[in-house]
């Protein structure tokens, strides 16, 4: 018998208002349609978004999905294309950083394999996205989902309301309460690092060349955005430091001279354009992806190094997945949070996950030290991949999120 529109089946929270989760509730909107009713539920979503200098290099094949569910045509403009990718290694005080590696920016003729695109201007498609395709925005939290004796889960908002649900997406960041109360075990570690984030603006035009110094205290990413700004072109850095070093770091009234030591000479004069940010760096992943009708997507399911730029495409790529599952058993008729169903999600996610993780740790462990024996073994595998062609192909396919399986949505192909 058909279940009524509105019966606990055909609900679906999502804890969590961040990229991934209102990526994933667009998804399921979109395909679903008016069968079934997609909540989003997030206390930042009570007021305007707060204004940020992070800005994320989007690879190809999310940029695929986010093209197919009209969010691209809406943030495109500010976002710019990566042409190029440049690796050098050397210490802070040398005068010289040759490049080791590079590589062409475009996976085929015309396609980037990423495009760096700014927090705020991604954020502010998905809400309207989100709004024009019926998802239930609710500006308050989750506190808990209990699975009842009828199979349904009681999501408890914060307000005191009670819904039932047939499914609850735990999108709710990397200390996930959600996470926690399902008894799902969490392995990882910290790193003795942060992550200053900060918009630089300089004098000349970087031609969308993305650049990555790797430091002694962690790398150094100079990452290409749209034009504008004072000097008339910008980039993005995420610097590596020592945690120790950040407080003085930021409460230097003129953090300029430190920026310039790491950014070089190369686009002329610097100036900076936002107020930088830090937060602490570490590793993490979920010992299970799913619950007893609990998903979990992007940081509440891993956490990664940004050395490599990953983190959002890896929770995108969840997005892509647990989408596919559940559209495809509604459309069967079949109980979209089944053990079945989310099982089919954690097998296609985990591999990848653990797999990324352990290539950016093992990465950061190797480039972030003065070892000088270090130093040449790693200078002389960056050499031996800068002559082989082929390789580095496949390095760029996999960077822009091409290889191995791939769900629909990260082809372009809609659900």
């Amino acid at each position: 018998m058909m279940q009524s529109p509105e019966s606990a089946s055909r609900r679906i929270v999502i804890a969590g208002g961040g990229i991934a989760g209102l990526t994933l509730a667009v998804a399921l909107k979109q395909a679903l349609g008016e069968s079934f009713r997609i909540i989003v539920a997030d206390p930042a979503l009570a007021g305007p978004a707060r204004a940020d200098s992070r800005a994320y290099a989007v690879a190809a094949a999310a940029r695929n999905m986010l093209e197919a569910l009209g969010v691209w045509r809406l943030a495109e403009a500010a976002s710019t294309p990566m042409t190029e990718m440049v690796i050098t290694d050397s210490r802070t005080s040398d005068l010289v950083r040759p490049v080791f590696l590079s590589f062409d920016g475009e996976i085929e003729p015309g396609q980037p394999f990423a495009h760096m695109v700014e927090n705020g201007a991604l954020m502010a498609a998905l809400l309207q996205i989100s709004r024009a395709n019926g998802v239930e925005l609710r500006a308050e939290g989750v506190r808990s989902g209990t699975v009842e004796d009828d199979g349904a889960v009681a999501v408890s908002f914060a307000d005191g309301e009670n819904l039932d649900c047939a499914l609850l997406v735990a999108a709710d960041g990397a200390r996930s309460k959600l996470r926690e109360q399902a008894g799902i075990g969490w392995v990882g570690w910290p790193y003795p690092q942060s992550g200053i984030v900060a918009t630089i603006g300089h004098e000349r035009p970087h031609d969308g060349r993305a650049v990555e110094h790797f430091l002694p205290s962690g790398p150094f990413a100079i990452l290409p955005l749209p034009d504008g700004g004072k000097l008339g072109h910008r980039s993005s850095i995420v610097w590596t430091e020592a945690t120790e070093n950040v407080p003085a770091l930021l409460d230097d009234s003129d953090l300029l001279p430190e920026v310039e030591r790491r950014f070089g000479l190369e686009l002329g004069e610097i100036t900076m354009e936002s107020r930088p940010g830090a937060y602490p760096l570490s590793f993490g992943v979920a010992r299970r992806f799913v619950g007893d009708r609990l998903a979990l997507l992007g940081d509440a399911a891993h956490v990664i190094h940004p050395i490599a730029g990953q983190g959002l495409n890896l929770g995108l790529k969840d997005v892509a997945a647990l989408a596919e599952v559940i559209v495809d058993a509604a459309r069967l008729g079949l109980d979209v949070g089944s053990s079945d169903v989310l099982e089919d999600y954690e097998k296609g996610r985990r591999f990848d996950t653990v797999a990324m993780g352990i290539v950016t740790d093992g990465l950061n462990r190797l480039f972030s030290n003065d070892s000088t024996p270090l130093r040449l073994a790693r200078d002389l595998g960056l050499g031996l991949v800068e002559r082989m062609p082929g390789l580095k192909r496949f390095f760029i396919r996999e960077a822009a999120g091409l290889g191995g399986s791939t769900p629909r949505l990260l082809k372009g192909e809609m659900l």
